[in-house]
């Protein structure tokens, strides 16, 4: 048995780990390299294995860190099967397509400055790899992937459909158990079930993304969220919030019919979802109510949305997102992309950055480098479309929105997973990574590096 590592080995994003076990080869995951750089290079690099040796794929969940490089992987050989759960599968084809269409964006934007003009991966490639999508997984019901291989997926809380994989292996008369963990999501969240790790586990692939520290409490962060939007509306501004299309913009939909309902935010207040991907991902969302915590998937059953909070409007064309630009008060304006670096946010940032009656309400991760940290960080003017704004607005950071755990459920789930012998962290900066090593215990854990393969 080998187990190597081709990306989110020392950082954060581009998860791809290959396990090779009685001449059969598994890939868990294949993300895309993400951050505030250019990273084409490192996206268009070598896998560091032959895709076409490669039998099965097994994907946690939806993310492009996790699922982006499929494409890639097809395009360059891969014939095998992919296997995930139905809510991953939807969501992943709608997280392909579009990255697609940016990469074919990225290509004409590098040729107009005289570099090289092919994508990584263009629409066609996206729709190919559609095609190697086989059987669906269910949580807790094994898929005997042959040669003595089984493949349990459990839910990890972190995204609609998302799973820590667990495989039970014999070679040569040794038996293991080796869980991936994929992203693993906090013990509480308003929609979805806690993860939910087996346990007897030999091996663990960890991530440890907040490996050094804890969230805000999620109770905190939403009475702060609604103070926000009730103060910008009564200075008679708009609230811009910066939105990732999958989990964030349905939570916040969430929050906001929630508040609406207590009298914690107006119930007059206007409420534009301004992301055709976020407004996708909602409509998958609701197919999937077997996902959910039993009460949600009780409203959705008895049809109560529970993101529709009153005056919701979905924008999708361009058009009608110019058409936003004349409302000056009133208004939650929310858009893509989280870290502003790129989508509709930027035009609603152009309109409403300068007013000190509008306020910029973040809920997510900022990269360094990203429009949004330099927001963050106390800019007083910023370059949007060549113009420099001032920044004027209020200024709102809340931190407790996280979809990955903090280093106290880490723990938890962990522990959860019995006795391993060895748990090798990936998914984290070198500063969350050994912390959460010298927590578990630096004896019995390893931090592998880009390629680094391990024979078990």
């Amino acid at each position: 048995m080998r187990l190597s590592f081709h990306g989110a080995a020392g950082g954060v994003t581009g998860s791809c780990h290959r396990l090779e076990v009685n001449g059969k080869t598994i890939l868990v995951d294949c993300g895309m390299f993400q951050g505030s750089h250019e990273l084409h290079e490192e996206n268009a690099a070598s896998f560091g294995f032959d895709p076409a040796s490669v039998d099965v794929l097994l994907l946690t969940h939806a993310h492009l860190d996790h699922c982006g490089r499929i494409p890639l992987l097809v395009k360059r050989g891969f014939s095998g099967e992919i296997i995930c759960t139905a809510a991953t599968r939807d969501l992943t084809r709608l997280v392909l397509l579009d990255s697609a269409h940016l990469h074919e964006e990225e290509a004409r934007r590098r040729h107009r400055h005289g570099g090289a003009k092919e994508p990584l991966y263009d629409r066609l490639d996206a729709l190919d790899s559609l095609e190697r999508f086989g059987r669906i997984a269910e949580y807790g019901r094994p898929i005997d992937l042959g040669a003595g291989i089984m493949a349990t997926w459990h839910d990890a809380g972190h995204i609609l459909g998302s799973a820590s994989i667990c495989l039970d292996m014999t070679e040569t008369g040794q038996t293991k158990r080796i869980l991936f963990s994929g992203d693993i999501g906090p013990a509480t969240r308003p929609l979805l079930n806690p993860p939910s790790p087996p346990s007897g586990v030999d091996i663990v692939v960890m991530e440890s993304t907040y490996g050094d520290r804890d969230h805000r409490s999620l109770e905190a962060s939403v009475e702060e969220f609604h103070d926000a939007i009730r103060q910008t509306i009564a200075c008679g501004g708009n609230a811009v919030v910066p939105t990732f299309a999958l989990e964030r913009a349905q939570e916040l939909l969430f929050f906001l019919r929630d508040g609406m309902a207590s009298g914690a935010v107006p119930r007059s207040l206007r409420v534009f979802l301004d992301s055709p991907m976020a407004i996708s991902a909602t409509q998958i969302y609701r197919r999937h109510a077997e996902d959910f915590k039993p009460e949600i998937a009780a409203h959705l059953a008895r049809g109560h949305d529970p993101f529709d909070p009153p005056g919701l409007e979905f924008v999708e064309e361009a058009s009608e997102s110019m058409a936003l630009n004349a409302i000056r008060s009133g208004a939650v304006l929310m858009a893509g992309s989280g870290m502003c670096t790129g989508g509709r946010v930027r035009h609603h940032l152009r309109h409403n950055l300068g007013n000190a009656d509008c306020s910029v309400i973040f809920v997510g991760f900022a990269a360094e480098g990203t429009l949004a940290r330099i927001i963050i960080d106390g800019a007083r003017t910023v370059k949007l479309f060549g113009d420099e704004i001032p920044v004027r607005a209020r200024i709102h950071t809340i931190n407790g929105f996280s979809a990955h755990a903090g280093k106290s459920d880490l723990i938890a789930w962990h522990r959860r997973t019995g006795t391993p012998e060895i748990t090798f962290l990936v998914h984290g900066e070198t500063a969350a990574r050994d912390a959460l090593a010298r927590t578990l215990g630096a004896r019995h854990v390893r931090t592998p590096s880009l390629h680094q393969h391990y024979d078990l």
